[in-house]
């Protein structure tokens, strides 16, 4: 895999201020963040802004690209060391889709906004990616006929687990999910399967905008269930 990667000192500055100083200590993540060219996933976003900052930014159609912290804390929980197949709810800006593609052997990635999707898909290529499929819908749903999972992240936050992407998780997987109310608090939780058990675990608080999903509007507030 040929990937065009950049030399931009700030993606360094990045990494060591925002990334290594708080915590993140996965070699892979730090390095694969040091060549990443966030700048190219933020493209018609707001002018001006720095695509290095410590901060969100928007993308268009009521989505953002994370915080680079909240970025590499959600795939080092993933543990991932490059033989995995990884499925991505909610594909953005695209960004997150990179990095993931750099840690695992192949990525699924859904997203349920069209242009997002094409635009994300023109830049991945772009940079030379060939590790990625791509799919249009509800990712609540996952993909099952790529299932079972060795890692999911979802980078929007869902009043509950959806069912389909338990379900979807290899014995051993790891999902990586932020669950609340997008208005108020939320927090990121590390699920980890164990055969049909699922051991929860809180990592932090965080701020993402909301899963929509067919399954959502059925769905009520609360932690994920906790099955041991």
């Amino acid at each position: 895999m040929a990937v065009r990667h950049t030399d931009d000192i700030r993606a360094g500055h990045m990494v060591r201020t925002q990334i290594r100083a708080r915590g993140i200590t996965d070699g892979r993540v730090l390095e694969a963040m040091r060549r990443i060219p966030r700048q190219e996933f933020v493209r018609g976003g707001t002018s001006g802004a720095d695509p290095y900052g410590d901060f969100p930014l928007p993308i268009g159609f009521g989505q953002t690209i994370s915080q680079p912290y909240i970025v590499a804390l959600m795939s080092e929980s993933l543990a991932l060391r490059g033989c995995e197949k990884v499925l991505e709810v909610g594909t953005g800006s695209g960004y997150q889709t990179a990095l993931l593609a750099e840690l695992a052997r192949e990525v699924y990635t859904v997203e349920r906004v069209p242009q997002l999707l094409d635009r994300a898909r023109g830049i991945l290529a772009d940079l030379g990616y060939r590790n990625i499929v791509y799919n249009f819908g509800d990712g609540s749903r996952g993909w099952p006929e790529h299932a079972p999972y060795d890692s999911v992240i979802v980078t929007a936050a869902a009043k509950k687990v959806p069912p389909p992407l338990k379900d979807q998780l290899a014995d051993g997987g790891v999902l990586v999910i932020p669950i609340g109310d997008y208005r108020t608090y939320q927090v990121l939780y590390v699920i980890k399967r164990r055969g049909s058990r699922f051991e929860t675990a809180e990592s932090i608080g965080c701020r993402f905008v909301p899963l929509i999903s067919d399954w959502e509007d059925h769905a009520s507030s609360g932690p994920p269930d906790e099955e041991r």
